[in-house]
């Protein structure tokens, strides 16, 4: 994938390692039933730098799915970026949900924010400026946070997943979801570890960690899927 002929499509390497396929599948199947907020969002995200960071639509959409099924009413964000996760989750929760959204940068939220006000979703938020872990751990001090939660959805940095995961577990409820982003990490999980960019193995290294712990843990089931730059869908069973 050195030569991309639509860096606006595939700024961010994804799984299917096709330009071609994943083109196809955002102009078939997201892009016509994405909603106007979201794609309001997702247009400025194109001109930010770090945009291709944000959460791939078609990522995005499974989410949805998933949420209508779930119908959560309490829920939390690791890592907020500009918005588009947690716009999406907003947008798919009861006007009654509520989402504990967390992130080290207020001024990436801020670009999104005008879309979630236009959305009329803003009420449903609950951002928090802070790194993740203290806030975590604060909740855990209240005992009646623990299983309070029906969803969880986490796009941060990937050095701590495993860290984040022991303490979500915790909060969310039996039969909650934990839905974990970037786990195959461009498809570089399967590379041999000297083929990897020195800049990418941190966070290759990070994910395969993490996918084994998720692997391992009786207190999950889960599905580790190859839609956008990889999700780790799992549901607390235990």
């Amino acid at each position: 994938m050195e030569k991309i002929k639509d860096p606006s499509i595939y700024r961010n390497p994804v799984i299917l390692q096709s330009e071609d396929l994943t083109k196809y599948i955002l102009e078939t199947a997201v892009y016509p039933r994405e909603p106007e907020p979201l794609k309001e969002l997702r247009e400025l995200n194109k001109d930010h730098p770090w945009g291709f960071i944000a959460t791939s639509p078609d990522a995005a959409q499974l989410m949805a799915l998933l949420l209508k099924v779930l119908n959560p009413r309490k829920t939390i964000e690791v890592g907020v970026f500009t918005g588009y996760s947690l716009l999406l989750t907003a947008l798919n929760i009861p006007h009654d949900g509520k989402i504990t959204a967390i992130d080290i940068n207020r001024k990436a939220y801020d670009i999104g924010l005008p879309a979630i006000k236009k959305a009329g979703v803003e009420h449903k938020i609950d951002f928090i400026e802070s790194a993740a872990l203290p806030i975590l751990d604060k909740l855990l001090e209240d005992p009646a946070n623990e299983g309070s939660f029906d969803f969880a959805f986490v796009d941060a940095d990937k050095d701590n997943y495993v860290n984040y995961h022991e303490r979500l577990i915790k909060l969310i409820k039996i039969g909650g979801l934990l839905v974990y982003d970037n786990t195959l990490w461009g498809g570089r999980v399967c590379w041999p570890e000297e083929k990897v960019p020195e800049h990418f193995r941190s966070g290759r290294n990070a994910a395969i960690e993490f996918n084994k712990t998720i692997t391992n843990d009786s207190r999950v089931e889960f599905a580790l899927t190859s839609v956008g730059d990889g999700l780790n869908i799992c549901r607390r069973v235990a």
